[in-house]
Parts: C-alpha cells; sequence; structure tokens
C-alpha cells in the first residue's frame, strides 16, 4: 500500500504557506516602508522650509537694518520669491501691503509667519549676531567716514604683521560699520588674545565717528539709569567697538571696576533700549511677513478609519488573488509529480512511462524517468541475455569435458594423448570465459589494476605482429604491422598487448585467405592513435552498435567456428577506457572493419 503523506509535507501546502509568508512580509514590508519614507520626507520637507524661511527672514531683516523705510523692496521680495520659489508678502503692522510677490488682489494667509524687525529679533543666527536682539548690520551713527576706514586699515594691517611676527595668523574682516577687525582661522575675534607687543590699544580707540555716536548714547541713557538709582561717572580706558554688545560694555565699564552686579545689570538693561531708540531712525519700520499658505504647523501623518478599511481590503485581497494563483499553479506543477511517483512506484516488470506533456523542469524530469525506464529495460534484458550467454558458453566445455571423462570412466575409451589434448582444450576455453568474465568484473567495479610504465608503440605493434605471425601464416593472411618513430604511451604494456591481441585476433577470424590485416600508429596531436584494418566480411551497419556489448556476436547462432566467447571487444573497450582513451569501429560489408584506438600521448624517456 502507498504511504500517505502527511498534510504539512505535502508539496502543495507547503507552496501556499510560502506563498501567504512572502505576501504578508511583502504587504508589511511595503506598509512600513511607505510610511517610513513618507514621515521621513515629510520631515525633510519641513526641514527644509523652516531654513528657507530662516534664510528669507535674514535677508529682509538685512534689508530694513540698511534701509529707513520700505520704499524700495518690492524688487527685492520678487527676486528672493522666484530664488526660494515661494510667495512672500509684507504687510505693515495694520495689515497695509508694502511688497507682495503674488498678483495684485491675491488675499494673503491667515496669519503671519513672523515680524522684521532688526531692533527686536532672535532668529538671526550668523556671525556677530547680537544676543540683545539687535541684528548686526543695524549700525546707523556708529558706521564710521571713509576717511576713517582708511586709517583704520592701515592700523589693522599693521596689527595684522604684529601677529604674524609672534607666530599667530589672522585675517581681516570688515564689520557692518566698515570698521576692520581682526580673526582667527575659526572666524572669532582675534583680540582676546593679544601678544603684548602688539597690544597698542590704536585698533581698538573709537573713532571720532563712533566717540560722538557713544556719547550720544551715554546722554540717551542717563536718564533711565538715574530712574533706577545708579549714579556714575564714566572714566575713559579702552573700548572693544566690535563687541557684541557695542556701546554697553563701553557705559558698564566702570561698573565692573566697582563690582556692582545689580548696576550692571541695570546699564546694560538702559544701555540695550537707549541704544534701540538711537537706531530707530536707522531702520526700516517694524513690517509682518507672509510665507505661502502661512500654516507653519507641523503636517501630521495620520490614517483615517475609511482609509485603514482601504489598506486592510486591499492586503486582503492581495492575499486572497496571491493564495489563488499559487494554488493553480501548485496544482499544475503537482500533478505531473504525482503522476511520476505513481509510475516510480509501479513493479519493475511494468516499465510504465509518463506522457510528457510540457518543456519545463517538470517535463524533462519525466523524460529523464522515461529514459531511465528504457534504461532499466535495456539493462534488465542485457542480464538476461548475459546468464543465458553465461550458461551457454559454460555448458559447451563443460558438456564435452564430462562426456569425455564418463565414457572413459565406463572404459569405453582408452586416455590416449589426443584424449587429454582436446580435454585440455576445453579446459581452457572454460579458463579463457572466467579470465574474461573476471576482468570484466574488476573493470565494472573499478579495482582494475594498471602497472604503467613507459611503452614504446613500435615495440608494442612489433610484439603484437610477432606474436600472431604464426596464426595469420595458417590462415593464409597477410599481417603487417607501421608506426611513426619516438611514440610513447604512459600504459600497462600486458594490457595494451592483450588489447591489441584481442583486435588482431578478432581480425584474423573474419578475414579470409588472401586478406590483410594491418596494424597502424601515428600521433594525432596530444593523442596516440592505433588501428586495426582488415579486410574481411566486415559488419552490417544495424549490428556496429552492439560489437562491444558483452558476448554479442553477428553469428546469432553462437557457434565458435565464427567467433569466440563474445567478450574480447568488451574487454577491449573497458581495458582502452582505464588507460583514458576511446576506441571506436567502422565497418563496411564485405569491404572490412576498422577499428580505432585514441589513447593521451607520453613524452619519451630521459635518455632514450
Amino acid at each position: 500500500m502507498r504511504p500517505r503523506i502527511p498534510l504539512r509535507k505535502r508539496l502543495l501546502v507547503r507552496l501556499l504557506v510560502a506563498t501567504v509568508l512572502i505576501a504578508l512580509c511583502s504587504v508589511g514590508a511595503t506598509a512600513w516602508l511607505a510610511v517610513e519614507t513618507t514621515t521621513r520626507a515629510i520631515r525633510e520637507e519641513q526641514g527644509q522650509d523652516l531654513a528657507d524661511d530662516m534664510r528669507i527672514l535674514a535677508q529682509l531683516s538685512g534689508y530694513a537694518a540698511t534701509h529707513p523705510d520700505w520704499k524700495g523692496v518690492a524688487p527685492t521680495v520678487r527676486a528672493l520669491s522666484k530664488k526660494m520659489g515661494r510667495r512672500i508678502a509684507l504687510t505693515t503692522s495694520d495689515r497695509t501691503l508694502v511688497a507682495d510677490s503674488a498678483p495684485h488682489g491675491t488675499s494673503l494667509p491667515p496669519r503671519a509667519a513672523a515680524n522684521v524687525d532688526p531692533l527686536h529679533t532672535d532668529t538671526y543666527t550668523e556671525p556677530g549676531a547680537q544676543l540683545s536682539g539687535l541684528d548686526p548690520r543695524v549700525v546707523g551713527p556708529y558706521r564710521v567716514t571713509a576717511k576713517e576706514r582708511v586709517r583704520l586699515m592701515g592700523l589693522a594691517k599693521d596689527r595684522q604683521a604684529c601677529f604674524k611676527q609672534s607666530g599667530i595668523d589672522t585675517t581681516i574682516t570688515m564689520t557692518p560699520s566698515g570698521r576692520p577687525v581682526l580673526t582667527d582661522a575659526d572666524g572669532n575675534n582675534a583680540n582676546g588674545n593679544v601678544p603684548v607687543n602688539c597690544a597698542d590699544g590704536k585698533l581698538n580707540t573709537p573713532t571720532a565717528t563712533e566717540s560722538k555716536a557713544l556719547k550720544n548714547l551715554i546722554v540717551r541713557a542717563q536718564p533711565c539709569l538715574l530712574q533706577g538709582g545708579v549714579n556714575f561717572k564714566v572714566p575713559y580706558f579702552g573700548v572693544d567697538v566690535y563687541d557684541k554688545s557695542l556701546g554697553s560694555r563701553y557705559v558698564t565699564g566702570a561698573y565692573n571696576k566697582l563690582g556692582d552686579a545689580a548696576a550692571i545689570r541695570k546699564a546694560e538693561a538702559c544701555t540695550d533700549n537707549a541704544r534701540r531708540a538711537q537706531l530707530d531712525p536707522y531702520v526700516a519700520p517694524v513690517a509682518e511677513l507672509f510665507l505661502g499658505g502661512g500654516d507653519t504647523t507641523a503636517p501630521r501623518f495620520d490614517v483615517s478609519p475609511a482609509n485603514k478599511a482601504k489598506v486592510v481590503g486591499a492586503a486582503a485581497a492581495v492575499l486572497a488573488l496571491t493564495v489563488l494563483v499559487t494554488a493553480v499553479v501548485a496544482t499544475r506543477l503537482v500533478r505531473p509529480l504525482r503522476a511520476l511517483t505513481e509510475a516510480a512506484q509501479q513493479p519493475p516488470e511494468l516499465h510504465v512511462r509518463v506522457p510528457v506533456k510540457t518543456r519545463d523542469e517538470t517535463g524533462i524530469l519525466a523524460e529523464a524517468f522515461n529514459d531511465l525506464t528504457e534504461r532499466r529495460e535495456r539493462m534488465e534484458a542485457q542480464r538476461k541475455a548475459m546468464v543465458s550467454d553465461i550458461a551457454h558458453e559454460l555448458r559447451s566445455p563443460l558438456t564435452n569435458i564430462r562426456g569425455w571423462l564418463e565414457v572413459t570412466r565406463d572404459g569405453f575409451v582408452e586416455p590416449d594423448p589426443a584424449l587429454l589434448g582436446s580435454l585440455h582444450e576445453e579446459a581452457m576455453v572454460l579458463q579463457r570465459v572466467i579470465d574474461d568474465l573476471q576482468d570484466l568484473a574488476a573493470a565494472d567495479a573499478g579495482t582494475l589494476r594498471l602497472h604503467r610504465e613507459p611503452v614504446r608503440v613500435e615495440d608494442l605493434v612489433d610484439q603484437i605482429v610477432a606474436a600472431y605471425r604464426v596464426t595469420a601464416d595458417t590462415a593464409g593472411v597477410a599481417l603487417t604491422g607501421k608506426t611513426d618513430n619516438s611514440l610513447w604511451l604512459d600504459a600497462d604494456p600486458v594490457r595494451m598487448r592483450q588489447v591489441l591481441g584481442n583486435l588482431v585476433s578478432n581480425a584474423l577470424r573474419h578475414t579470409p585467405a588472401d586478406g590483410t590485416v594491418t596494424v597502424t600508429a601515428w600521433r594525432d596531436g596530444d593523442d596516440i592513435v592505433l588501428t586495426v584494418t582488415d579486410t574481411g566480411t566486415g559488419i552490417a551497419a544495424e549490428n556496429l552498435a552492439h560489437v562491444f556489448e558483452r558476448f554479442w556476436r553477428a553469428d546469432q547462432s553462437r557457434s565458435r567456428r565464427t567467433g569466440g566467447s563474445g567478450l574480447g571487444l568488451s574487454i577491449v573497450r573497458d581495458l582502452v577506457a582505464a588507460h583514458d582513451g576511446t576506441v571506436e569501429a567502422a565497418s563496411e560489408t564485405g569491404a572490412g572493419s576498422v577499428f580505432t584506438l585514441r589513447l593521451p600521448n607520453s613524452p619519451a624517456p630521459e635518455g632514450d
């Protein structure tokens, strides 16, 4: 009874399970990737929009820091809008339109993105930005004159050369007010680490323009200071006008000396307010900035219940379709496999064949199974024929030996030399058959021993011709050998004489009187070719494919007058294969046969 395959081990079930798992993983991975990609893209877009917003605000703040009004800002707004790909609009605090990159009449977004006020900003991040909220590009009355700029540049170059002598590399950088300063490799102010020989105070001393602005700043700050109960007298002691809190440090320097922290904080607050009032006439009025839709809230990626239902439905449909297609395909794949299994489980004597309906892997497997069945049929037929042939080959000499021994035992025949010679000949026939069978069995088992050594082909051919010379002369056949010089084989000389001897004896047996048998040898590239050619009866075309089969003879009557045991050519084939060579037969009825051996060439031994 055919064993039943468990459900979990059936190919169809395995294919379905594998397909479902793959589909689930694919759907899950695709959904996860889509969500992650979308979320990442949204975040990147948000970051890019925020960076663009900051650049727009910084550029417009710079315009306001260097212009007392917004009259000429429209070209700047349009150019900036084209560059950023965003709508940009500026209005006053009461929503009066100042400039807009959108066509006239386009409604503004509901909310402003930011206020453009260079005196109160916390979004400017360029080097030199004011911690107090002042845009450093607002210089107003602190802008030095051209003459002062030339003098300051000379002082800056002198100090740069002095720094160079001390092994410090610096760069001259121009501030918005036109004052040059020295910066180090990191872009920081180099005045924090001035060599003693370079600290002359000339570069940091305020110019006449700056001093005037600083005095005005002090005058503006005094009411606030006095109102706060801070009384002071400002000494003069060198001011770094590039400091981030320009002016306030000048005013609060005295209080640093006194160590009154509260007075310092009050002075800083009063100075910042006074400086804003001092710079206010030099900057544009506060404006509201509108960008695009004006919605700066972060987009939120969410899936509504309806969309979730759609996703689940789509995933279920994909799974159902996948299972359906897999079931159909798997059924078509399993059907021929089941047919193969049923055919393989049939008894060997039925020799069942599977119909080949496709040219895919399953069809190729079916063809291979049918070929295997045919080979099994042939092997079975050969096995039966071989048993019959062996019995036939052994029966005849054994019957003769037994018969003569029985009549001799009963006294009917005297054991004279002639009888003993006949019995000896029959025993030799048995010995040859047994030896041939032993050689074939060793070749089949891969245990055939070869004692290889360098063999001169010319000597090998001469030995075979000499050994069969008497047999050839007795049969009236001319036996000759032809070889090229300096041909060598790496072979077992005894086995090679057996190979050529079988071919020559077979040729002499089938060649009539006055015929010829020729043994030739020559080099063909890396091979040595040996041929045994006869002018005998030849082999019919339909029998040529069977000449190397065991116990096969063209004479189906199996008479010893027309052939030996039928194992000689099989032994020739196996021995040549053991020497890594090949043997072929060509024949034409009535014109003779040619047996060709092709063996690897071997170099001549040293000293030859």
